[in-house]
Parts: structure tokens; sequence; C-alpha cells
């Protein structure tokens, strides 16, 4: 393993930290100023150079922070952690601002110390293979096997020009699978042009795929290419093809069945070489059903279709996805990709996603705005995911909801709680039985929601549910008594320093 490179005018602090770290088997190389430790880094191979970097903020060769932005310039992956004696916001703001792991105000507790730089560590070799994975990712990423069907089939069509049809939830990334099947195609070269007709007002819609001529209608100066002419040699991604007005569908059909079409207003046919790809989020067969979508441009669309999973059903992916977008907002905004605990992780595990992809990708950008230091915590994530997360929902007695991608194991028959039926009190041996005799659906729940997480071999069970039983309580009291937390710590017999850190360490705030 790299070392840990300690870089502080204080003799004391680094002989202390030297033989904290060198007791927890990690090896160190202590510096003076930052002068040596540049001078260091330039003759440094990838094996030579440091795992992490702790500095002081002031010293006589220089400052902390100018060194923090000269190793990020030349190891932008590099975890820092700033040490100062001198606790002000400025320097925090201005640490964090230059891409720190941590602040680290002195005096410090050495056990903590020591911990803080075991976690930079860890998340150091986590972050290495993480990016040796993202160099390596392809322009779609998932490990589930529904989508290794997605990109299997996206394999197959590769050299064919046959009209597709994607399905998926909003959000699940249609149009990054329709790119995907043109990049593959023979027709890579051409170009890809999307249009979501659900976007577009009807009265502009025909104009959008199939042009105009001059004078076609009041305002049209000028003759104009449609989409269906702009994706000329290529592909045409035909986006929420479900909500196409009526009339507009025939039209399309006629250019999919003999591949010409006219432009509004226009007399001479034009010819379309085109490849055609459609997705909806809609049942297609019910709109026909319905009578709002013509059947035979359904099966004229519907040669191959391709089912992409909603993020729910692909929750082994989060983790992969959350880190790439982590990247790509810190490319975007021009600073220090965040990392994110594995604590984070599990949370975000729970969160049903009803945006799916998209939403990931916008609490990743939410993220890396908004979370106050480099390492993401659970307590850093968005209010709707820890709200979904701490919030367990009422649960039927016959029927216990699992937790959200879980599916909860048969009940077992040797547990008090599930032996007792619907309307029939406990057993009197249970010692959670209520006096009254009433069923405690909560309790149900409750072992439900274990035996699925226990089934699905986690091991933050208790971590899980606890801070999820927690959050209830302490939503419900401080709802009771209108958010006044003291009395809302005496009707639940707390401490008011207990509820104020709890609320803390919660996410609650």
């Amino acid at each position: 393993m790299k070392p840990i490179w300690i870089v502080d005018d204080d003799q004391s602090i680094r002989f202390v930290l030297e033989k904290a770290l060198l007791r927890e088997n990690l090896p160190t190389r202590s510096f003076t100023n930052p002068r040596e430790v540049l001078a260091a880094l330039e003759g440094a191979s990838d094996e030579d150079g440091p795992q992490i970097l702790v500095s002081d903020i002031r010293m006589p060769g220089g400052s902390g922070l100018d060194l923090l932005g000269k190793v990020k310039e030349m190891h932008p992956g590099l975890p820092v952690i700033i040490m100062t004696a001198f606790s002000d916001l400025d320097s925090a703001v201005s640490a964090f601002q230059g891409g720190a792991f941590e602040y680290l105000p002195k005096p410090f507790d050495l056990p903590k110390a020591v911990e803080l730089i075991r976690r930079a560590v860890e998340e150091s070799q986590r972050e290495e293979v993480s990016e040796e994975r993202m160099a390596a990712a392809p322009e779609m990423l998932g490990q589930a096997p529904a989508m290794q069907d997605v990109f299997r089939a996206i394999g197959r069509l590769s050299q064919s020009n046959v009209t597709v049809m994607i399905t998926g939830e909003s959000g699940s990334g249609k149009e990054l699978v329709a790119r995907a099947l043109h990049k593959h195609s023979p027709r890579a070269n051409g170009p890809f042009v999307a249009i979501n007709t659900a976007a577009i007002p009807k009265d502009l819609l025909e104009s959008e795929l199939f042009g105009h001529e001059r004078g076609a209608f009041t305002g049209a100066q000028t003759m104009r290419r449609g989409r269906f002419e702009q994706a000329e040699g290529g592909t045409l991604f035909l986006d929420e093809i479900g909500d196409m007005p009526f009339d507009l569908q025939t039209r399309l059909l006629r250019v999919l069945s003999d591949g010409h079409f006219y432009r509004v207003g226009g007399h001479n046919a034009v010819k379309a070489h085109v490849r055609v790809i459609a997705a909806t989020h809609q049942d297609l067969e019910q709109r026909v059903r319905e009578g709002v979508f013509r059947e035979d441009l359904f099966h004229r669309l519907n040669v191959i279709r391709l089912r992409l999973p909603a993020l729910r059903e692909r929750k082994e992916d989060v983790p992969m996805l959350t880190r790439h977008f982590l990247q790509q907002s810190a490319a975007q905004l021009g600073v220090e990709p965040k990392r994110i605990s594995d604590a984070a992780l599990a949370q975000l595990g729970l969160f049903n996603f009803p945006g799916n992809v998209r939403q990931l990708e916008n609490v990743c950008h939410w993220l890396t705005v908004m979370a106050p230091s480099q390492v993401i915590e659970a307590k850093d994530l968005p209010p709707e995911v820890l709200t979904a997360a701490a919030a367990p929902a009422a649960v039927p007695a016959q029927a216990p909801r699992p937790v959200v991608g879980y599916e909860a194991p048969e009940p077992v028959a040797s547990s008090p709680l599930v032996e007792a039926l619907p309307g029939e009190p406990l057993s009197v041996s249970d010692p959670l039985a209520p006096p009254d005799g009433a069923v405690p659906t909560w309790e149900r729940g409750l072992e439900a929601e274990a035996l699925a997480l226990l089934a699905a071999d986690r091991h933050d069970v208790w971590d899980v549910l606890t801070r999820r039983f927690e959050s209830k309580l302490i939503l419900t009291a401080l709802n009771n008594t209108r958010g006044r937390r003291i009395e809302a710590a005496q009707k639940l017999g707390i401490g008011r320093n207990t509820i104020t850190r709890k609320i803390q360490e919660l996410g609650l705030e």
C-alpha cells in the first residue's frame, strides 16, 4: 500500500500521527512544508506517490490551501485532509471548495483522526477500482440481468435496419437505447434526429415531422425541412409515440409503408431513407383498444420490441450509476467529483425511484452541489430519499408489504407474530402483545421487512430498520407538537439533547 503523506511544520504533530498510523499498519512519509511535498510529487511514480495527503493549513513554507490547489491539479483523485488550529468558517469553506476530502480542526482527538484517515484510505481504494471500471464503461451502464438482455438485443440488431419499438417508464433511458441502436447500426455515419411527439403542439407537429413549403400557412415565409429530411441516411427517434395525434398517425403510416411523404403545402413526393425507432411509456395495445392509436401503425412499428426495465427492477445497478453520475456532474460543474459512502448507497437502494434513472441523475447533480463534504453520507441525501426510506408504510395484516426492491419470503410458521390470524389477538406469551388484544399490524410489517432483508443477505438490517423506526417516531412526535422539539422529547421520554442529536443523525432537519 502507498504511504500517507503528512505535511506539518510542527514536529510533535508529525510524530504523533506517524506513531498512531504505524500502529494501524499504515505507512507514512512526513514533510515540513509544501515545497518539499510538491518536489516529491514531481519525482514520484504512481507506485511511490501518496495514498492520502494530510496537510496543515498554515505553515511557514506556504499555505495548505495553496498546496491543496496544486496537488489537485497534479492528482485530481488524491484525497486531501486539511488540518488547522484556526477553526473558522472561511478556512472550512475554502478547503471544501478546493476539493478537500475532510476538514480536521486542531486540537483533534487522535483516534478520530486515525479513523478519518482510515476512511479516506478506504474511499481512495474504492475510487481507484471505480475509476478503472468507469474507464472501460460503455455508453450505457448496467450489470443487472434485465439490462444485459437489452445489451444483447442491441448487439443482435447491430447490423439491421429493422424498425424498433422501445417501451419503458419515463426516465428509464429509452433515448439512450435508441442512440446505441443507431451507433451500432449500418447508419452510424448518418444523423441521429430525435423528436418528442408529446412535447410539440398538434398544429406544429406535422410541420416538424415533414417540413413545409413557403406560404403553406401564415408565417411560413421560407421552405423548411422536417425531421424526416434532417435524418436522411440516418435514424429518426420518435419519442412518446403513443401521444401522436390520430390524423398524423395516418401520415406516419404512409411514410413507413412506401417511404414517401409530402411537405405541408407541397405537391412533390419526398423520398425518405430513414430508419425509424419509436418509444413510449404507454400501453399501446390498450391505446389501440381505446381507439386512439391505429392498429395498423402499431403493427408497423412493433416489428422488434425492446422493454427497458425500471430502475427499481435493477437495484444492483444503483451504485455503479450513482458513481457515474457523480463523476459526470462534477465534470459539468468543473468541480472535484464527490465520493459516496456505503451507508448512503444502502439508503439509496431503499428508494423506489419513481423517476427512474433520470431521477437518480438529478439526485447526483443535487448532491454534487449541496452535499457539505467530499464524502456523501446517508444524512446528506435529498429529503425525498430520506423521507421515503425513513417512513414505513401502513401494512395490512394479511399481506405485509416488503421493502422496495426485495421480495418478502413466505411467513415463518413458528413465528408468534405470523401465527395470529387477522382479527384474533396475539398469544399472551408474546411480550410485545398489546393489552387490549388488538392485532399489531406494524409489528407484522416489521417482521416482514426484517425477514425480507435477511433473506436478501443484507448485513445492515439493524441499522436500516432502527433508522426507520426512530425517524418515524420523531417525525410523528414533532407533527403532534407542531415542531416543538422540547415538547416532543418530553412526550417520547427522551432528553432534548437526544432528540436534537437524532434529528441531525437521521437527516430530519
